[in-house]
């Protein structure tokens, strides 16, 4: 297929400046030439598309999601056999909302792949994937790493076939083997078909009053070292300074939310040490107005958030090389009536950076907030990921030669990061994506159904007693 983008104005990811007035043109998926249009060689049967007076940008990057996040109990069960859909679902949400590329770093890594190898081949639309599997040292979803009720309430059958689809052989045994032994069990799961390795530094129970490292500082490296030699990248969750520390100097490619860290803020040395090794420094930033609204309610301590919003401001002061991430993903519409959920920083409601879809919208918003320029948001979103997973050859920025995820805007987003909205089209491996039609098969974003005639006589004979009688204690 061979198509030209006309006339446009190309915000490439690379100059410091728009290039006016540009044609790019595309063939077999790729950008095969770019400059004014009466320059180009085109061939006669070349579909030109009229973007003048318009934007392109590189198609935008997530290097945080999460394509099954509802790990819940009751929707884990209800769609068991069916994670398949469920990932390919939240792809094409994504996708539609200009994510071409998305970085799957925690879920059951057989769907993921599955899915990651249907839409590579073509057989399946949606977002690029990438995918880690299970954060090595952690167990599944139904532990205390995740959900500890979960166990108090499921049989250990279902408990552990659940877990063990996340988990396999990198769970959370390892924290007790020496490093050779760790390198060994991260030997083989590279030998499983991931696209890079994550692991967790520290532990994952945010909250907590107390925090520690899963793994010593030789075994973080062992683990870098493995993934670096099978030629993926490596990356850390950390969730304190001390974490972080250890993970950079263990030579990561990057870090995920390094701008929570607990109680403490990070210090100068570690923001130093960060920028200046340019190890992806991937944050979670809220806009003001979901920053307000999580100091007022969410049920964990404020100091954390806090610190988390000063960190993110330190990293832009100290030019750390930051990457676009929003732990993202599709949750099923009774989500709403979780009280849980209710009290936590991705209950769903306004600037929820953890909604797929919307969540990279409200991170260009927060971090243009806290001062991060304009076109440094832009690389954030595109080149920066790219380069931090080391798919900088083909992707992350509008360039010859390489593949064709561009969408075109209707508004110059370096003058407001509310223009990253005003999408008009979207090219993903150079075919225009269909955005009206995705998801092809709704499942946890269809509408919860109407009550039944059982639930509406149920809720009236609640309400008939929810209130006691005069006197009574």
């Amino acid at each position: 297929m061979s198509l030209v983008i006309s006339g446009a104005t190309i915000i490439d990811a690379v100059a410091a400046t728009p290039l006016e007035g540009q044609s790019i043109w595309i063939e077999a998926g790729r950008i095969k030439a770019i400059g004014p249009h009466d320059k180009l060689a085109l061939h006669a049967s070349t579909q030109v598309i009229d973007a003048r007076g318009k934007y392109v940008i590189p198609g935008l990057m997530d290097a945080n999601v999460h394509l099954l996040a509802d790990v819940r109990m009751e929707n884990l069960i209800r769609h068991e056999g069916r994670y398949e859909e469920l990932i390919a679902e939240a792809a094409q949400i994504s996708l539609r909302s200009g994510l071409t590329t998305v970085f799957d770093t925690l879920g059951p890594r057989r769907p993921l792949m599955s899915v990651r190898d249907q839409i590579n081949s073509g057989t399946l639309c949606g977002s690029r994937i990438f995918c880690a599997g299970n954060i090595v040292g952690l167990d599944g979803p139904f532990s205390p790493d995740f959900s500890a009720k979960a166990l108090e309430i499921a049989s250990g059958a279902v408990a552990e076939r659940i877990n063990a689809l996340w988990t396999e052989n990198v769970g959370p045994a390892l924290s007790w083997m020496t490093p050779e032994q760790v390198a060994e069990q991260i030997r083989v799961y590279i030998d499983k078909g991931v696209d890079f390795i994550k692991y967790a530094s520290s532990e994952h129970r945010w909250g907590d009053p107390t925090t520690s490292l899963i793994f010593s500082p030789h075994a973080q490296a062992a683990i870098v070292h493995e993934a670096q030699r099978a030629g993926i990248t490596a990356q850390a969750h950390a969730t304190s300074v001390e974490s972080l520390r250890v993970a950079i100097e263990a030579g990561c490619d990057l870090i995920q939310h390094c701008n929570i860290t607990g109680p403490v803020t990070i210090p100068d040395a570690t923001l130093s040490q960060l920028a200046e090794r340019r190890s992806g420094a991937v944050v979670f930033p809220f806009t003001q107005q979901r920053f307000d609204w999580i100091m007022k309610t969410c049920e964990k301590d404020p100091t954390y958030f806090q610190t988390s919003d000063i960190n993110c401001r330190n990293l832009i002061r100290v030019g750390a090389k930051i990457l676009l991430a929003t732990d993202a993903g599709v949750f099923a519409p009774e989500c709403s009536t979780d009280p849980a959920l209710s009290l936590s920083w991705a209950a769903p409601g306004e600037d929820n950076l953890a909604e797929l879809g919307q969540g990279h919208f409200h991170w260009l918003k927060a971090m243009e907030q806290k001062g991060l320029p304009p076109l440094e948001g832009l690389r954030a979103a595109t080149r920066n990921i790219a380069e931090a997973y080391g798919k900088d050859k083909d992707l992350g920025t509008v360039e010859v030669e390489k593949i064709a995820d561009l969408i075109v805007l209707t508004k110059n987003p370096l003058q407001s990061a509310d223009h990253y909205r005003s999408i008009d089209l979207i090219l993903k491996d150079g075919a225009i994506v269909d955005r009206s039609a995705l998801p092809l098969n709704p499942i946890l974003t269809r509408p919860m159904a109407a009550p039944t005639v059982e639930t509406l006589t149920y809720r009236a004979q609640r309400r008939f007693g929810a209130s006691r009688f005069p006197l009574c204690c």
